[in-house]
C-alpha cells in the first residue's frame, strides 16, 4: 500500500534526541485523528503511547541468587515458602507468578483465599523487602553443599530478569456464568445465571488494539515494563493472529501476545503487584505500555481506534469455557462494557473489569513524558509476528 506520510524510526527517534517530537497517548489520538483526519495526523503526531495494568498469569523471574559456601546446586528452591524451579543451572532459579505457597491449603477449603504467591514474591523483591531462601541438593565433588538457608533481596542477587512469557493479551473473553452456582475463575468470581460479566482489557488504550497487524511491535520492540525499560522478545505463548477480525482490522477475539522481558532492579511494587484470586489462585499484576511509531497514515488510523469500534465474545465460564465448547454469547463493545451494564440473553447485567484504565492511562503518559523528554528512545523491531502477513490481503 502507497501512503502519502512515509517516516523511518531512524527518523523518529532524531526527533527524540532534539526534543522536536510529537507524542500524544493513544486517547488524545482518537480526537486527533477526528479532527484533523489520519493523514494529517500522521504529519503532525510522531508516536502515541498504550499502556495496560491487569493479572497475567503467564509472569515470572528468573533469578540468580548467588554461590554459598560451601558451594550448592539446588535442585530444589523455596522463597518466602514458595516454590522456585532450580532445574537450570546451580544458584540459577526461576520462580513463576502463580506458584502458591508450598503451606497453602489451595481449594481444600472452597473457596481457597491464596493469601501469598510467585507474584507476591515478585513485589517483595522489587520493593526491597528480604526474603527467605531456602535451597536442597542433592551434593556433587563440585557443589558439595546439600542445604542452604539465607535471607536475600533483589540488590544482593547478582541478576534478576522479569520473563513473561505471554503477556498483553490483544484481546480477551467477556466471562459469564450460566450455571446454578457461584464459581471462582481467573475472570473473578461470577455469580450464577448470567448474573454478573468480567472483561480485562484497557480496551482503546491497550498496546496490540493499536497495533492490530504487529506492524511496529516485534522482536526488540523497547516498551515500559513494571515501571521500568523492557523488551518484546518474541510472540507469547498461544499467539494466534488468525481469529475474527472487524472492518478496522482489530480482532473480535484473543489472538495476539508477547513475550515481554526486562531488568526487575529496574522495576517498582507499583506496577507489579501480587494478586490473590478468590478460588483460583496467585498471579501478578503487571504495567505495560507500548508506544507505536507514526510511521504513516495507515499507523494513525490504527491508534485512533474507540471502544465503540472494540468488541469482545461474551462467553460461558460456568460450562462451555472448562469443557472446551467454543461458543459466544454475542458480542459486546468496550464502550458497553465500560458503561457498566451490557445486555445478556437479553436482559441487564453489570460488567466490571479485572484491569484498571485509570492505571493504563497512567502508564500511557509516564512513557510520553519519558519519550517527550529524550530519556526514551524507540526500539526497532527485527522480526514481525505472525499476522502481519494479514495487512496485506
Amino acid at each position: 500500500m502507497a501512503y502519502k506520510v512515509q517516516k523511518s524510526i531512524q527518523e523518529i527517534n532524531e526527533r527524540i534526541k532534539s526534543g522536536k517530537v510529537v507524542v500524544v497517548n493513544a486517547e488524545e489520538m482518537i480526537a486527533i485523528v477526528e479532527k484533523d483526519g489520519a493523514e494529517a495526523a500522521a504529519r503532525k503526531v510522531d508516536v502515541v503511547t498504550t499502556g495496560t495494568f491487569a493479572p497475567m498469569c503467564s509472569s515470572g523471574v528468573f533469578l540468580n541468587v548467588g554461590h554459598t559456601s560451601p558451594k550448592i546446586k539446588a535442585s530444589r528452591a523455596f522463597i518466602n515458602g514458595v516454590s522456585a524451579y532450580g532445574g537450570l543451572a546451580a544458584v540459577d532459579l526461576f520462580l513463576g507468578a502463580t506458584e502458591p505457597s508450598e503451606s497453602d491449603p489451595l481449594n481444600k477449603i472452597h473457596p481457597g483465599q491464596f493469601h501469598y504467591g510467585g507474584g507476591h514474591v515478585i513485589q517483595d523483591l522489587v520493593a526491597g523487602k528480604k526474603v527467605t531462601l531456602q535451597m536442597e541438593g542433592y551434593g556433587t565433588d563440585c557443589y558439595p553443599a546439600k542445604e542452604a538457608e539465607m535471607e536475600i533481596d533483589l540488590k544482593s542477587m547478582p541478576n534478576a530478569i522479569l520473563c513473561n512469557p505471554r503477556n498483553v493479551y490483544q484481546n480477551y473473553n467477556c466471562a459469564i456464568n450460566l450455571t446454578a452456582k457461584t464459581i471462582y475463575t481467573y475472570m473473578g468470581v461470577l455469580r450464577p445465571k448470567g448474573s454478573n460479566a468480567t472483561y480485562c482489557s484497557a480496551g482503546q488504550l491497550s498496546p496490540l488494539f493499536n497495533d492490530p497487524y504487529y506492524l511496529t511491535t516485534g522482536l526488540g520492540t523497547k516498551i515500559f515494563l513494571g515501571g521500568g525499560v523492557g523488551y518484546v522478545t518474541w510472540s507469547g505463548t498461544q499467539h494466534n493472529p488468525y481469529v475474527p477480525r472487524g472492518e478496522n482490522g482489530v480482532v473480535k477475539e484473543g489472538a495476539g501476545t508477547l513475550m515481554l522481558t526486562g531488568d526487575l532492579k529496574q522495576m517498582t511494587p507499583r506496577w507489579l503487584v501480587g494478586v490473590s484470586m478468590l478460588g483460583y489462585g496467585c498471579s501478578l499484576s503487571v504495567g505495560v505500555g507500548i508506544p507505536i511509531p507514526i510511521i504513516n497514515e495507515g499507523m494513525a488510523e490504527f491508534t485512533a481506534v474507540r471502544d465503540e469500534d472494540l468488541y469482545a465474545q461474551i462467553v460461558d465460564y460456568g460450562y462451555d469455557y472448562p469443557m472446551a465448547v467454543s461458543r459466544s454469547y454475542g458480542e459486546v463493545s468496550y464502550a458497553e462494557l465500560k458503561s457498566g451494564s451490557i445486555e445478556v440473553n437479553g436482559k441487564p447485567t453489570p460488567s466490571t473489569p479485572l484491569s484498571s484504565y485509570s492505571r493504563a492511562l497512567e502508564i500511557a503518559d509516564t512513557l510520553k513524558e519519558w519519550i517527550a523528554s529524550g530519556r526514551f528512545t524507540l526500539g526497532e523491531a527485527q522480526m514481525q509476528f505472525p499476522g502481519h502477513e494479514l495487512i496485506d490481503e
